[in-house]
């Protein structure tokens, strides 16, 4: 004889189907929610096609466009390439391929860097070198790598110091170099291209040129670990007491451990780990229930300045990157009240007075970097919600009839007629990537330079790593 089916409670019944109900609720919700960032993803690919447009329509082949004037700038008066060439990779991402295929001709048949210009050595390290390495790690086009060798040749006679530092300018002709004043991230940002470069030509040169320059801040470093603003190319030595983590540092930091990651040269981890501990426990801190990092003196580790910078956002995503979720999740809070404030984020704030001290805002992507390494890194849907928020305002306050332009007054929200090229190199990318979230640009299978350039991991054997950078 079949025994009876067992009987439940009404309520344990009642309790049941409301939590199946509220279960299928939140997965709907997540379903809409991902529907909604895939229609924002293409919205991003047609920003970013209309934008791209607008630069060949008006600027091609030059350094920058003027979105209101329909004209272009060159930044030492003649063209360098710098648009085109630094936003090849986020094209390519995109699957924009027919402007991505005329860039990738367009380098490697028709430019041409044997021009008397002094270039600033740090920016066209990131931009141009940067962007060519990329182009040819996406593409294996052997023309693009002798372009990237060809560049790369031209900046290093800006490190025949007698420190090795560079200098500030480099004349990519002659090799005359001149700027005996730079910051710790002119100094020592050099790691990552360089050490690409050594790796796809196999000549260690390049990269030993790099890691001395990264050395000799290291060891510049006061008894409690702190490094300093300002450095003398010619001694090598610092010229301050002050100690930060953001805008004139902060591609020192970011790229000891970027190449680490990339190409695991265990001394930059071994310079990485003091240098993560002491920004932590002398450059942190809590203003106006935010967590920030400000300036400290870098012998006593007193905090001296609250001001920060619309660069110094990166600071979240490499602590999260590091595996510092809880930093990074309440620096990011901090950043993110301040955005909402403001519509869009402002150049400079004092974080102490809550002051705002630079009203620009210039189409940056540092916060917007750090929303996409906390929503792969974390798997938090409120960093979605976020860059829902920031993609918003920039389309209400930045765009224009022909593209997207600098904002000079947060608060009135004026445009001007600039567009910096890091806007599509970054800052569109980090947006399109973080709407569709694509496993492949995720960071264990990418590393991205500073200026938003993806490396493919595997694409890095270990062996021919040793062999290239003379390790």
């Amino acid at each position: 004889m079949a025994k009876p089916l067992p009987s439940f409670p009404r309520a344990m019944i009642r309790a049941s189907i409301a939590a199946l109900l509220a279960f299928s609720s939140v997965a709907r919700a997540h379903a809409a929610e991902a529907d909604d960032d895939r229609a924002l993803a293409a919205d991003v690919v047609r920003e970013t096609k209309r934008t791209w447009d607008a630069y060949s329509a008006y600027a091609w082949g030059h350094d920058e466009l003027k979105p209101l004037s329909r004209g272009y700038s060159d930044w030492y008066g003649q063209p360098l390439y710098i648009s085109p060439i630094d936003s090849y990779d986020t094209l390519a991402i995109m699957g924009l391929e027919a402007d991505a295929r005329r860039i990738e001709d367009f380098a490697a048949n028709d430019v041409s860097f044997d021009k008397n210009v002094y270039v600033k050595t740090f920016e066209f390290n990131i931009r141009i070198l940067g962007g060519l390495l990329s182009m040819y790690d996406m593409t294996g086009n052997p023309k693009v790598l002798a372009k990237a060798q060809d560049f790369g040749n031209r900046l290093l006679p800006a490190f025949a110091s007698k420190s090795g530092l560079p200098y500030y300018y480099v004349n990519l002709r002659t090799g005359a170099a001149k700027g005996s004043t730079i910051c710790a991230a002119e100094a020592a940002s050099y790691l990552f291209e360089f050490g690409i470069l050594s790796y796809y030509t196999q000549n260690p040169r390049y990269y030993q040129v790099a890691k001395n320059c990264t050395r000799r801040i290291f060891e510049s470093r006061s008894p409690i670990g702190l490094i300093g603003k300002d450095y003398d190319v010619d001694s090598g030595a610092c010229l301050d007491r002050d100690s930060m983590a953001g805008a004139y540092v902060d591609s020192y930091y970011e790229y000891i451990y970027k190449t680490w990651r990339l190409l695991r040269d265990p001394e930059l981890k071994a310079m990485w780990d003091p240098s993560l501990a002491a920004v932590n426990r002398y450059l942190a801190t809590t203003q106006n229930g935010g967590l920030w990092y400000g300036m400290a003196d870098r012998f006593t580790g007193k905090i001296t300045g609250t001001a920060v910078t619309l660069w110094d956002p990166y600071l979240v995503g490499l602590l999260a990157y590091a595996g510092d979720t809880g930093r990074a999740e309440r620096s990011f809070a901090a950043w993110d009240r301040l955005w909402r404030e403001n519509g869009l984020l402002p150049m400079g704030y004092d974080c102490a007075t809550d002051r705002i001290l630079n009203p620009r805002y210039y189409l940056n992507p540092e916060l917007i970097e750090a929303c996409y390494y906390m929503i792969c890194l974390t798997k938090d849907p409120k960093y979605s919600e976020d860059l829902r928020q920031y993609y918003a305002d920039i389309k209400r306050y930045c765009r224009n009839g022909t593209a997207y332009a600098h904002v000079e007054d947060v608060v009135t929200k004026r445009q001007s007629d600039a567009m910096s090229t890091f806007f599509v190199a970054e800052t569109l990318k980090y947006l399109y990537l973080g709407f569709r979230r694509n496993p492949a640009y995720d960071f264990d299978h990418v590393v991205f330079s500073t200026e938003a350039h993806p490396f493919v991991i595997s694409h890095f054997d270990a062996a021919r790593i040793r062999s290239g950078l003379g390790l």
